[in-house]
């Protein structure tokens, strides 16, 4: 490993998305970028598809061998609400990186800007405006019908002063060999982006931690059933959901697998917390997956890059 700065300054942000309304969850990330620069962050992280929002219990009038057409009006209803990346939302986005001087991290709906297809995909911005998008590899479950497996853009890594930062989304993170992909870039900060509020979740990533040795920041939302849009063809479906359909859970996780800061649920909220960079090196001592605790000779990783 390289030589990197002992302390990254973060500031998590669980908050709830402004449902299939693409400029109004930009303006309340933003507001978010704006209030959480006060404590002068080098980082700042976002949940899974904080724009516009993530359909929780929506079908889209999909079922086996069969679609409707009031499920097709949603779905192009939040088609029109996802984002292609370098168009306008991103020229602001990139903006306020600049002005802050912070690393951005956001879950986005990306709609590619050839095809008709969209993506699950989360965004790392530089202090420079520059950015690297990551598309998930293998949507999960009825997510499929919705986002397509992606095409590029595997494992991308941004460099900073902190180490390599990368991402996997949701349950990427249940893809052993993905994990894989990510340790061989020698990241030492694993954004999960999220929207996993069940309590075997937060075992899941304690061991990622302990596995990467490497700090592991859960990112996740919080969703009522009164922010989707009443006008939805599919709400006789959403209105049967619970008043809180995801109650958050984001927190840090440190390369021992502690608690950094404890989870938290049932409210929006800013996290703000100090990394000890000296221990992804330091708890490699014993056990490091990519070098001394690697057997390359009887196990080999081969990673097909776009």
């Amino acid at each position: 490993m390289k030589d990197i700065d002992n302390i990254c300054k973060i500031a998590l942000v669980q908050a709830e998305p402004v449902m299939f309304d693409k400029s109004a969850s930009l303006k309340k990330a933003l507001r978010y970028i704006n209030e959480a620069a006060t404590k002068k962050p080098d980082l700042i992280v976002f949940p899974e598809l904080f724009i516009p929002g993530y359909p929780v219990g929506m079908n889209f009038g999909f079922s086996v061998g069969k679609r409707s057409e009031y499920g097709r009006k949603d779905w192009k209803r939040y088609y029109d609400a996802s984002v292609v990346a370098g168009e306008t939302e991103f020229q602001q986005l990139a903006e306020v990186a600049r002005e802050t001087g912070a690393y951005i991290s956001l879950g986005f709906s990306e709609r590619d800007a050839v095809s008709g297809t969209l993506y699950n995909s989360n965004v790392i911005f530089e202090p420079d405006g520059s950015y690297k998008v990551h598309r998930k590899l293998k949507p999960t479950g009825s997510e499929r019908v919705v986002w397509g497996d992606a095409n590029k853009e595997y494992f991308p890594v941004t460099e900073t002063p902190w180490g390599p930062i990368g991402s996997m989304i949701c349950w990427e993170s249940y893809m052993p060999l993905a994990r894989v992909a990510l340790y061989q870039k020698g990241i030492t900060i694993y954004i999960s982006p999220n929207t996993n509020d069940n309590p075997e979740w937060q075992a899941t990533i304690q061991h990622i931690a302990i596995e990467g040795k490497c700090f592991f920041i859960n990112a996740d939302m919080i969703i009522r059933r009164s922010s989707y849009p009443s006008d939805l063809q599919e709400y006789n479906i959403v209105s049967e959901l619970p008043g809180l359909v995801c109650r958050g859970g984001s927190c840090i996780i440190d390369p021992c697998g502690h608690y950094l800061t404890k989870p938290v649920w049932d409210k929006e909220t800013i996290i703000y917390a100090e990394l000890d960079m000296n221990l992804p090196a330091a708890c490699k001592m014993e056990h490091d997956a990519i070098g001394h605790y690697a057997r390359p000779d009887v196990l080999e990783l081969k990673v097909n890059e776009k």
